[in-house]
């Protein structure tokens, strides 16, 4: 299992602070920014969740999202599509204007490298119930 200790000690990126977009979370997750273009419409982070932490659903408005996975075990879902269980080396293309939500899986932590274009809009939780199934699809 992936250990937060690990994460901490051993690193691929820095590790970062507490989030600062933690209300669009639930559960603990921790920032640290890498990069930013010139014109500051792409930025790179690295973000860790505890287990059990995920993003509220969201969309990238105008720009799109890569994810390079470095690290523990994750997940990913589109709106109206099942659930991808994600690993170190794992990568996810989200285009501009698809809803969608990440996070650790309930019992490890979850690192990724975010590449994000564009404005992000947070909507709704994702809720406990649509966690659970998310987790029984991405098996």
């Amino acid at each position: 299992m992936f250990k937060h200790e690990d994460v901490k000690n051993n690193p691929l990126f820095a590790f970062g602070e507490e989030n600062p977009y933690g209300a669009s979370f639930t559960g603990q997750s921790y920032l640290a920014m890498l990069a930013q273009a010139p014109d500051g419409n792409t930025s790179v982070g690295n973000v860790t969740f505890e287990a059990g932490c995920r993003n509220n659903w969201h969309m990238h408005l105008d720009g799109y999202q890569i994810l390079l996975v470095t690290g523990g075990e994750g997940l990913y879902q589109e709106a109206g599509k099942s659930a991808r269980h994600l690993k170190a080396g794992d990568v996810v293309v989200t285009d501009k204007g698809v809803k969608h939500w990440h996070g650790a899986t309930k019992d490890s932590w979850f690192s990724h490298v975010a590449i994000t274009a564009g404005v992000s809009e947070f909507y709704e939780p994702v809720t406990d119930e649509d966690y659970q199934a998310a987790h029984e699809e991405g098996e």
